[in-house]
């Protein structure tokens, strides 16, 4: 098997709440929007996100907290340019003594969006 490329599928209740929060605060941009699924994507490694509309007339299933990670570099600046932007910021930056920089953010449909930075360890 070769994985060509990776997709995140998210089934919630407002896909256009979730469209704009990637697209306008992590540079993902909408490559279709259909009545039934939006498909977003960026042009680095980054999984292309597939944002299902959540069948209204179906009951609400207990489902596992979907949080999608993003590794990315300088998360500083990054964390700087949300932060003025007005991002919903749910875990201010971070610097783990195992060499982790890292925050999260959570959309509106309870996306939580991790981004980290892997820095040297304490000490080195």
């Amino acid at each position: 098997m070769n994985i060509i490329t990776s997709t995140v599928v998210f089934t919630v209740d407002d896909p256009a709440g979730s469209r704009r929060f990637f697209t306008t605060h992590l540079g993902f941009r909408e490559v279709l929007d259909t009545p039934d699924f939006t498909w977003l994507s960026r042009d680095d490694a980054a999984a292309d996100i597939l944002l299902r509309q959540r069948d209204l007339e179906l009951p609400l299933q207990s489902e596992a907290q979907p949080v999608v990670a993003f590794a990315v570099t300088d998360l500083a600046k990054e964390y700087e340019r949300l932060h003025a932007a007005g991002a919903p910021i749910t875990t201010p930056l971070r610097c783990d003594p195992w060499g982790e920089r890292l925050m999260r953010l959570t959309d509106p449909n309870g996306i939580v969006v991790e981004l980290t930075e892997w820095i040297p360890p304490s000490g080195d």
